[in-house]
């Protein structure tokens, strides 16, 4: 019984410690998805405190990707929006999930 009790505490503990969720996001293969078009180039970005902005090229075609801090994305190409939702709901290979203890830095794995 408290051995059970113990194991219990222990696995409570586990989830009680400050975790930091990050998405990576592949920018030239998501839009190579959203347009069609290869070779997309990064050639400004802009950090603020809710969001990163990335100002892309691609021949002639420009792409602003705005990825809000709370998973929230929008990507307009040549002034046409393209996508406006939520990273982790939209499918694709252009986009990893990580979750992170926020004091140790060590990646968490799930199941």
């Amino acid at each position: 019984m408290e051995q059970d009790q113990a194991r219990e505490l222990q696995q409570q503990a586990a989830w009680d410690v400050p975790v930091v969720r990050c998405v990576e996001v592949n920018l030239p293969g998501w839009l190579q998805e959203l347009t069609g078009r290869t070779n997309w180039e990064v050639v400004d970005e802009e950090l603020d405190d809710n969001f990163i902005s990335y100002a892309m090229r691609q021949g002639k075609q420009q792409a602003e990707v705005t990825l809000y801090h709370d998973g929230h994305a929008v990507v307009d190409v040549d002034g046409k929006s393209l996508f406006d939702g939520t990273l982790t709901a939209a499918s694709g290979d252009w986009a990893h999930l990580s979750y992170y203890h926020a004091e140790s830095g060590e990646a968490i794995m799930l199941n």
